[in-house]
């Protein structure tokens, strides 16, 4: 059996983070979002709340788990990804919005500690 790609691995990790969010009441609008600086995994709403997700894995705390790797390089992509996303989408610009991170923790996903930090950082 050969072992599982990075790209699987996130792609449980989304689904497990998505599955989280979605039975807070969050609602999905896009996933994946790309622009030549960065990514957004989740695109979702929360009432009238604009809430842009980034999914973390780790399967160890050694270099001091998934919330820790969302570093300053890492805010700064998701923040110019954010910026792209409000310009390209008008029906989004007048939402308020915030920056949540969802971080799996312990032989993830399935089996990992999802732990959803929200307003996880400011602009």
């Amino acid at each position: 059996m050969r072992p599982e790609t990075t790209t699987r691995v996130g792609r449980r990790g989304e689904d497990a983070a998505l599955a989280h969010l979605e039975s807070a009441g969050l609602r999905l609008l896009a996933r994946n979002y790309r622009c030549r600086g960065g990514e957004i995994d989740l695109v979702m709403q929360e009432g009238a709340t604009l809430v842009l997700v980034e999914v973390r894995l780790r399967s160890s705390a050694r270099f001091g788990g998934a919330a820790a790797s969302v570093g300053p390089r890492k805010q700064r992509r998701f923040t110019l990804a954010a910026r792209h996303l409000l310009l390209a989408h008008r029906e989004y610009r007048g939402m308020p919005a915030r920056f949540d991170v969802v971080a799996i923790d312990g032989d993830a996903p399935g089996g990992g500690e999802i732990h959803w930090i929200r307003d996880a950082f400011r602009l």
